[in-house]
């Protein structure tokens, strides 16, 4: 059975750093998502079994998506954050499968 797993969120300033990771236990073609309070859950990048990888518009080349296929885990590395990256960030399988979901990793981004 699949299983999901988010770390890495937490409190930061704008301008800051943070890098979230996913361990899963099969490989899939990965992806991030977010949902911010009030918002639809929406995808933020994804990286195939290969490692080519795609971003939503928003992300405007601050975040990267990777992984270690050794470790089965996928990460994000999200730089120059700002205010309106604040949202609860998910990995899933590309497309999602709703079984996957887990309770996600928060991001707060605050002065």
């Amino acid at each position: 059975q699949v299983q999901l797993m988010e770390s890495g969120g937490g409190l930061v300033q704008p301008g800051g750093s943070l890098r979230l990771s996913c361990a899963s236990s099969k490989i899939y073609t990965m992806a991030w998502y977010r949902q911010a309070p009030g918002k639809e859950r929406e995808l933020v990048a994804s990286i195939t079994s290969v490692g080519v990888t795609n971003y939503a518009d928003f992300v405007e080349g601050r975040f990267t998506v990777s992984k270690n296929t050794d470790k089965n885990t996928m990460f994000l590395q999200m730089n120059s954050l700002k205010l309106e990256d604040t949202a609860v960030y998910y990995c899933n399988a590309f497309p999602a499968v709703e079984t996957l979901w887990g309770q996600g990793t928060q991001v707060t981004v605050s002065a």
